[in-house]
């Protein structure tokens, strides 16, 4: 059975019954796998880094069985044609597809579907006790993803990244950008892919978290360095309708001399999508507000859709150079969204990110109309694309069907603005994206948790779903300050949600406020901005708490330059499960409800109305130092803390060199 095996160029290949299969070594302790029904390996846009160190692995055929040994990895196909993944130094099993039976469906089952195009299952052996963590950002509330079900379609407030690290020491990336699920089940693990033509994965070893992570760091793109004035306080809201009206609001802040990094001017700025304009009515002067805004420090960031208005005549022209993404079935729009011209609603259609010379000509008006001012901070929203109905199958691309790669959309689009900021010199890069994809950090971008609800059920779940994104490789992460729909300020039930919010809030990787809030006013839509949501039009007392929490940010400023540098440098996430920082500490793993912001800050939002004391459980190892009152516990128990609304549980490592008291 040897003729099955082959080594060519340190590569491990395998020819049986119409499949082919490619093991080759993918930087330190990682192996690459692609297998296929065709007869070579379809070229499917992925995430890894094409340009990877050799690892000095071996390849190796014996006794009908195919070896690679990377470093930490020993991978092996079996006569069967399975696969086999285990720890070279200890032995241990990490990952193993199961052996064929009968009519039992086979580990790498291929269904031809049309063209080229195959419905694929991938099955591995379910392992007892294993942890799941990372898969994007999810609304489900759960840290440990071990026994979900997780769809890999993109969605607003679910981000699709299929990549998690298991508590078992591997990390694993599935690297196909089509539609389908991950069935995380106790009998077994099961990718599905609807329309493929090929499987592509990457599995890496390492010892600990942090090393798996970094890994896949090294593989998929390191994130550029932050602007330093994006870890301050970010002001936003639906929406600032002038360009008075949101100097006015920075106005403000200087008045009352609180600080401010970043003012948003949110969606409807504009005078039709697909202008990727100011809409010179109501911001007749961009660069005198440029001025005044540099002059006071405050940057602005600008709300950007990758949407075009069927009645602008842009469509027109970039219908005919094929720069939009085109329908199957039905007229070529694909999202009805309130526009400002012709007011109300309007159908729009996605420009064609997988494409080039799309993404070119967006970021030339871009540049034109907003960088070329001072603008230097982009919200890419709705970029999923949030398409309605979401049928992918109903939508082709300039890289293939929208089953086989819509997923890779916001990665895309996100390249566009990270080359063209790069062309014309900039290098600390962020820009805030409702969407990503694996390798998305590498384009500098930053997610938020898009349009969730103001409750504190809602902000619990936003506690694992920032942690799971961090382990997904996005350093950068914040929610909507509040909850984005359904708050009104007249209630005594929002104004202590958005203190216990903005007590998260200064603790996340980013900073922002943002929602839409009631009463109100006037109609939701293009005429609507909300009632007020800067942090003093929640009463006196949320006002001061919040005021407090400002200045506290400012403090902290050096502890999260320290994060940005390691982000950088090495894949950090600043925000992240207390696993990652104590593997080893049991109790620290299924913890959903609290996390570390960097090294030596320990966190414990509270996240139930009315309550003023939570349960918290400080892991082993390390002393902690409460850091309002300075009292001193040893790692390893769980008590009762005091949390009053002013206070949020938050712990410092004894001896960081961080370390100081907060003020209440």
């Amino acid at each position: 059975m040897q003729h099955r095996l082959s080594v060519e160029n340190n590569t491990l290949n395998w020819r049986l019954k119409g499949e082919i299969l490619k093991l080759e070594p993918w930087g330190p302790d990682g192996v690459r796998v692609r297998a296929t029904s065709l007869r070579d390996f379809p070229d499917i846009p992925g995430a890894l880094i094409e340009s990877l160190p050799d690892s000095g692995a071996e390849v190796t055929i014996m006794d009908d069985k195919g070896v690679l040994t990377n470093g930490k990895l020993r991978a092996e196909v079996w006569p069967d044609g399975t696969l086999h993944f285990s720890n070279t130094a200890t032995g241990a099993v990490l990952l193993e597809e199961p052996e064929p039976i009968f009519n039992k469906p086979p580990a790498r089952w291929y269904r031809p579907l049309h063209s080229d195009l195959s419905k694929i299952d991938v099955h591995f052996r379910a392992q007892a006790n294993e942890r799941i963590f990372g898969l994007g950002q999810h609304q489900h509330g759960l840290l440990d993803n071990k026994g979900s079900v997780i769809d890999l379609e993109q969605r607003n407030t679910e981000v699709c990244i299929p990549f998690y690290i298991s508590s078992l020491g591997y990390g694993f990336l599935w690297n196909n950008p089509g539609v389908g699920r991950v069935e995380l089940g106790m009998n077994q693990t099961r990718w599905v892919m609807d329309a493929t033509r090929g499987i592509d994965y990457y599995i890496v070893a390492g010892d600990s978290p942090a090393e798996i992570l970094e890994k896949y760091i090294d593989a998929t793109g390191h994130p550029p360095l932050l602007p330093d004035f994006a870890l301050g306080f970010w002001q936003c809201k639906l929406r600032y309708r002038t360009q008075e009206e949101l100097l006015n609001v920075v106005r403000e802040y200087k008045r009352r001399e609180l600080p401010l990094a970043i003012i948003v001017s949110d969606y409807f700025h504009w005078r039709m999508m697909g202008d990727w304009a100011m809409d010179p009515r109501d911001w007749p002067d961009p660069a005198a507000m440029m001025q005044e805004l540099k002059d006071m420090g405050v940057e602005l960031m600008v709300s950007i859709w990758p949407t075009v208005n069927a009645t602008n005549t842009v469509y027109t022209e970039m219908a005919e150079r094929r720069l939009l993404a085109e329908t199957v079935h039905g007229i070529q729009v694909h999202i009805p969204v309130t526009d400002t011209t012709p007011e109300g609603v309007s159908m729009c259609a996605f420009y064609d990110a997988t494409n080039p010379e799309a993404r070119a000509f967006v970021w030339e008006r871009v540049k034109k109309n907003y960088l070329d001012y001072g603008v230097r901070v982009f919200w890419l929203d709705a970029d999923e694309p949030e398409l309605m109905p979401m049928h992918a199958e109903n939508i082709r691309y300039a890289l293939g069907t929208g089953l086989e790669v819509t997923n890779i959309y916001p990665l895309l689009h996100q390249k566009g603005f990270y080359d063209g900021m790069r062309a014309a010199g900039h290098d600390e890069i962020i820009n805030l994206s409702r969407s990503a994809w694996a390798g998305s950090q590498r384009y500098g971008a930053a997610v938020w948790s898009g349009d969730i609800r103001s409750r504190f059920d809602i902000l619990r779940a936003q506690i694992p779903a920032g942690l799971n994104i961090a382990m997904s490789g996005i350093p950068w992460w914040t929610t909507d300050i509040g909850g984005f729909m359904d708050g009104d300020i007249r209630t005594d039930y929002f104004k202590e949600l958005i203190v216990r919010w903005f007590q998260y809030g200064v603790f996340c990787p980013l900073f922002r406020l943002h929602g839409v809030r009631l009463p109100l006013n006037g109609l939701y839509g293009a005429q609507s901005s909300g009632s007020d949501n800067e942090i003093w039009s929640f009463g006196d007392k949320a006002y001061e708490i919040i005021r407090g929490l400002l200045f506290l940010r400012e403090q902290l400023k050096p502890y999260l330059r320290d994060l940005n540098q390691a982000a950088h440098a090495h894949g950090i996430p600043p925000m992240r499960p207390l696993y990652y920082d104590f593997p080893k500490d049991c109790t620290s793993a299924n913890l959903a409800d609290e996390f570390m912001l960097g090294p030596d800050l320990l966190v414990a939002p509270v996240t139930e109305q009315g309550a003023v004391s939570r349960s918290v459980y400080l892991p082993a190892g390390p002393s902690w130092v409460d850091a309002w009152t300075g009292q001193e516990y040893q790692g390893g128990q769980e008590f009762n803390a005091e949390a009053p609304l002013e206070r949020i549980p938050v712990y410092w490592r004894k001896g960081s060199r961080f370390a100081f008291q907060f003020q209440e």
